[in-house]
């Protein structure tokens, strides 16, 4: 038996409800005309009392590893605001790239809060430097080693050099990397991809089977992961393969060593003011690096060290292994 539809009330007619959408719409042409011509609010976004550098950014290319020292614009590290309580008072740590960029940031944080530190870098000595003088002037001790940590039996010497110096190791930082943007899979050879995946993957596996020997309760271990590895990259494929591999390392390893009160985590940093971007893209691109964040702008170095000053110190973080710390600048990650 066929219904009859309940008539409407004037005010939800479908004329009245069609009319009442239409001025809405009228309302909000009326406020966007009235912002043409008005700043659009592409700023960068600055959320403490540092105002930090945004694009458009120096152009430059940098020849690989990239020298920090010969950058335009010198990347921000020092975390000038950042007061030392000794979270990490008497504790010896090891960080690979810890020459320049994000590595440099958190060995002199470390050292603030009473770590000393040793740094395993590739070649560029000059960095280097820098980064012991600024460790030694926090009043710890800094052991510098240059190799290659795709090299298991250099991970290894390294490794037992800094038990030699320090007595211990209890923090092992993870950040020595390889990265090289590719337009095409086509472009990617095997001994680029090769190349990519033994310094990203292998040097991590090396540096923690090395370092696990020495490892006791109440030591950690942080790795470096990538925004790239939790929503991957049209022009870095390798790389971002890589560090989303990192991940489930961290992860799995975090499992694995859990009985043994080591804990396992790691930090995927967006993009960053380092040597390694420019050192990868054109001079064009770099002057527009970090803009397609949320917050409009990269991230300095001396944002992303207290990440890795929490998840090492045990009065921080004792209860957190096996997580994947986005710092992005973005919300979505």
């Amino acid at each position: 038996m066929a219904t009859t539809p309940s008539p409407l009330s004037p005010e939800h007619t479908v004329e009245s409800v069609a009319g009442k959408q239409r001025a809405i719409q009228r309302q909000q042409d009326a406020r966007d005309r009235g912002k043409e011509g008005q700043d659009s609010g592409q700023h960068a976004v600055q959320t403490s009392a540092v105002e930090q550098p945004a694009p458009p950014l120096p152009a430059q290319h940098l020849d690989k590893p990239g020298l920090e020292a010969d950058m335009e614009l010198r990347p921000r590290f020092m975390a000038e605001n950042y007061r030392g309580s000794g979270k990490l008072e008497g504790l010896s740590a090891l960080v690979t790239g810890g020459d320049s960029g994000i590595g440099r940031a958190v060995a002199v944080l470390f050292a603030r809060e009473g770590a000393d530190v040793a740094i395993f870098y590739l070649d560029e000595h000059v960095d280097a430097e820098e980064t012991k003088r600024c460790i030694e002037a926090e009043g710890r001790q800094c052991l510098l080693m240059a190799g290659d940590v795709k090299d298991a039996a250099q991970c290894r010497e390294v490794v037992e050099k800094t038990v030699g110096a320090f007595g211990k190791l209890d923090i092992l930082v993870n950040n020595a990397a390889f990265q090289e943007h590719a337009d095409s899979l086509a472009d990617i050879t095997e001994e680029r991809f090769d190349e990519t995946l033994r310094t990203n993957i292998y040097g991590y596996f090396h540096m923690a089977k090395a370092a696990l020997p020495h490892l006791q309760r109440g030591a950690c271990i942080i790795n470096t992961g990538s925004v790239t590895g939790l929503e991957g990259s049209s022009k870095l494929l390798d790389y971002s393969a890589t560090k989303g591999a990192i991940h489930a390392f961290t992860k799995s390893l975090a499992s694995n060593l859990i009985d043994k009160g080591i804990r396992v985590n790691a930090v995927a940093p967006g993009p960053v003011w380092t040597p390694l971007n420019p050192a990868d893209k054109d001079p064009e691109s770099i002057r527009n690096f970090g803009a397609a964040t949320d917050m409009k702008r990269p991230a300095q170095p001396e944002e992303l060290s207290p990440a890795y000053v929490f998840l090492a110190s045990p009065v921080c973080a004792s209860y957190i292994t096996g997580i994947v710390l986005p710092v992005t600048g973005s919300v979505s990650a």
